[in-house]
């Protein structure tokens, strides 16, 4: 196929967040910390974890202990607490169709495969980076560049036409560095007026959003 159609997962398929905010609750209850507010932890939603903690006030020598903390209460919840969003599998499906199709997170790589595959859509995924899969997360170019070479498609004219999907300007921003085109998405942690400033092709879904690659 020529065209490639990159995910993000957060806010673009899934909707994980009352696990996410559980998990950095349990973390910081088990330091003997303030739980943080919600909204500032969802504001950070798509960074890698060591910076989210870093923006929520953990010392830095400390990063590591909470970050233990928060999978280890994450992986006993995740499953149950993270749901696809809205139109997620019919994007996925139709995607699978025109295009080869990645996904591309900041999670780590073991449990989105393993929560791809409990919400039956591993099956139209062809890769998977995750954060424990680059050095450099998103908005750095990195795991979209793996993800193409994987794929055996990171030509300039491959680049072309792979289209990333996302919810954040760390999606877009990685997208533009990789010379691939962006589109940015409602349904998750961006709000229309931070989107416009880093996209000017903005979908209310990820459905939407691949009609509109599907048209092209």
């Amino acid at each position: 196929m020529n065209k490639t159609i990159l995910f993000d997962l957060d806010g673009t398929l899934i909707d994980s967040t009352p696990a996410i905010l559980d998990g950095f609750n349990q973390a910081f209850r088990a330091h003997g910390a303030f739980e943080p507010n919600s909204q500032d932890i969802k504001s950070l939603v798509g960074h890698p974890l060591d910076i989210m903690f870093a923006r929520l006030g953990v010392n830095n020598e400390l990063i590591d202990s909470y970050i233990e903390a928060y999978k280890a209460r994450y992986q006993e919840i995740y499953l149950d607490q993270t749901t696809l969003l809205k139109f997620a599998k019919e994007a996925v499906k139709l995607a699978s169709q025109i295009a080869d199709v990645g996904v591309v997170t900041t999670k780590t790589s073991k449990f989105s495969a393993i929560l791809l595959e409990h919400l039956d859509i591993m099956q139209y995924v062809k890769t998977l980076i995750g954060r424990n899969d680059v050095a450099n997360p998103k908005p750095n170019p990195e795991p979209i560049n793996l993800a193409l070479a994987r794929l055996g498609k990171d030509g300039p004219q491959d680049r072309a036409n792979t289209f990333m999907i996302g919810d954040t300007c760390m999606d877009m921003c990685a997208a533009r560095a990789a010379k691939v085109n962006g589109l940015a998405l409602l349904c998750g942690y961006g709000t229309f007026d931070v989107l416009q400033t880093c996209s000017d092709k903005i979908f209310s879904n990820s459905l939407e959003a691949v009609r509109y690659i599907q048209n092209l």
